[in-house]
């Protein structure tokens, strides 16, 4: 099973159920463009506008027209307004992938434009905003390409992310074969780092495979960076997955038997570790079912060539990665400890997606910081799935509470590398209410994603709750009541902010200067530290 990793043995098909009795050979994939992958095979229900409550007459001019049926629940938009569309990168069987230029920055990104008539079904439009809603959950971190904003008009939906140039893993490794040992830990790190990130924010990829990693250049250092989570779903605790999804070579055999959790990320990483290290997937046949058939019950291959040249820390690690009971798999945090990642890869500090935004929350104004909170409040469920799963993580106690040992210990596993201080300050941006510790309500206020602040029916209950006398302003004693509510105003506080968000020089906040307040400064992280 030696030599080079080539088309003819490797199937890019999804599965499509195991009883399938399928006994053509996998299909060899059509030529790709080389910079990016497609757009997803996967796409969102309709979900109609509220009417927004009465600040709705306060908004002023805007380009932005009633939905109808809408797709992403916000307003409809021209993406022209802020985009130019250039050369197509790539075209899937829902859209096409084009280089975009940011008009009021020049930054140039990708923006998959979706064609909603081809989203058939209602199941095919939930799917597409799950993978929305996932891309901006998990949004920030270093591995994972970064969601820039999503857009709907009447016949598309444009999802704008990061731009990587550098093209797909898979191309890299047919063109190399096989990594040396380095390299490959290198790059398993990134990967694993992925599915700890993603299990870590509750969420659960389910179709791991190097086509669905880009690199952010065409450097040999470039850092990988995962696009594709079409098939990704927020973990529900408790709950046993049993739809068979993913790609033949990297589906776990629990997938298969439909019965299996978040382990599964893990076999599908181990299996491109195989395939980094020896240039072929560790279980393969002629056909789809032959391939179920092998992960099921065949003997894994760590004998023949190029198996004696490679370190018994590098067997060690794939057997436990490919192990078949996945109670007795390695963890996606073991595989990070395991000795030979930690002696042969790189370790480079990271900047976790939960610490650029508690960062990024500490920055802001009392005022922001406390509507963020009156927003946390209303959010529902689904709005906010995968943040509980990182409080539940961080809070390990269960005592519903953060404490600061906790938050230090939680973002240390997340790669962080903060002084006491620095952590010391992250909790008392946090610590709204000034008690000593994060409740859940001041978790979510810190860490959700500012994306929240797309929806104008959020803004429009967070005004409200300020504007107590329904005024349409904010007037100064309004601000310093709910400060007050708080701890967190003196005189000058308040002062400090009138001036900074008072644009007219009223004296008052009006709906657009708390508007303009709220999605000022939400595109990068403030870097502190």
């Amino acid at each position: 099973m030696g030599g080079c990793f080539s088309d003819e043995k490797y199937s890019k098909q999804d599965v499509n159920g195991y009883a399938s009795e399928q006994q053509t050979a996998p299909q060899t994939p059509p030529e790709r463009p080389h910079n990016y992958h497609t757009p997803p095979h996967s796409a969102v229900s309709a979900i109609p506008i509220k009417p927004g409550p009465q600040y709705q007459h306060l908004r002023g001019p805007t380009q932005r027209t009633d939905v109808v049926n809408g797709i992403l629940g916000k307003p409809f938009e021209d993406i022209r307004g802020r985009y130019r569309l250039g050369k197509e990168l790539g075209k899937g069987q829902f859209g096409v992938t084009y280089l975009c230029t940011e008009i009021a920055t020049g930054q140039t990104y990708a923006c998959k434009s979706i064609l909603k008539r081809k989203l058939i079904s209602k199941n095919d439009r939930e799917d597409m905003k799950r993978e929305i809603q996932i891309m901006q959950h998990l949004s920030g971190q270093p591995n994972i390409v970064e969601f820039k904003g999503a857009y709907e008009d009447k016949q598309s939906v444009h999802i704008v992310m990061e731009l990587c140039a550098g093209g797909e893993l898979f191309d890299r490794i047919i063109a190399q074969g096989h990594y040396s040992e380095r390299a490959a830990a290198d790059l398993i790190r990134q990967i694993v780092n992925v599915v700890y990130i993603c299990h870590f924010m509750g969420v659960m990829h389910r179709d791991l495979k190097p086509e669905n990693f880009l690199l952010a250049s065409k450097s040999e250092k470039a850092m990988l960076k995962t696009t594709d989570f079409g098939l990704s779903v927020f973990i529900e605790e408790g709950k046993v997955y049993r739809d068979i999804v993913g790609s033949a070579y990297y589906v776990a055999p629990e997938v298969l038997q439909r019965s299996y959790g978040k382990e599964a990320d893990v076999w599908s990483a181990g299996v491109i570790l195989y395939i980094l290290l020896s240039g072929v997937p560790p279980y393969w046949a002629e056909t789809e079912k032959g391939i179920f058939d092998a992960i099921l019950h065949g003997e894994l291959d760590l004998e023949t060539e190029p198996w004696p040249l490679i370190s018994h820390s590098a067997k060690d690690l794939v057997k436990k990665m490919l192990t078949r009971d996945p109670k007795r798999r390695i963890t996606s945090a073991q595989v990070l400890e395991h000795p030979w990642i930690k002696e042969v890869a790189s370790d480079k500090p990271i900047d976790s997606a939960v610490l650029s935004r508690m960062k990024q929350f500490r920055a802001m104004n009392k005022l922001k910081q406390l509507a963020l909170k009156v927003i946390a409040e209303n959010l529902s469920e689904e709005e906010i799935k995968g943040l509980k799963s990182m409080f539940t993580n961080i809070d390990t106690d269960k005592s519903g509470t953060i404490t600061y040992e906790e938050l230090k210990s939680g973002l240390a596993r997340l790669g962080s590398k903060l002084s006491e201080a620095e952590v010391q300050q992250l909790m008392e941006a946090a610590d709204v209410d000034g008690n000593g510790s994060i409740d859940y309500i001041e978790f979510i206020t810190a860490t959700m994603h500012r994306h929240r602040l797309e929806r104008d029916e959020h803004l429009y209950k967070a005004f409200q709750h300020f504007d107590k006398d329904h005024s349409g302003f904010i007037t100064r004693d309004e601000l310093a009541t709910a400060m007050r509510e708080y701890g967190m105003g003196d005189d000058d506080t308040i002062r400090d902010i009138i001036t900074e968000v008072d644009t007219d020089n009223d004296g008052n906040i009006n709906y657009e200067e708390f508007v303009a307040m709220m999605r000022g400064g939400t595109a990068q992280p403030t870097k502190l530290f």
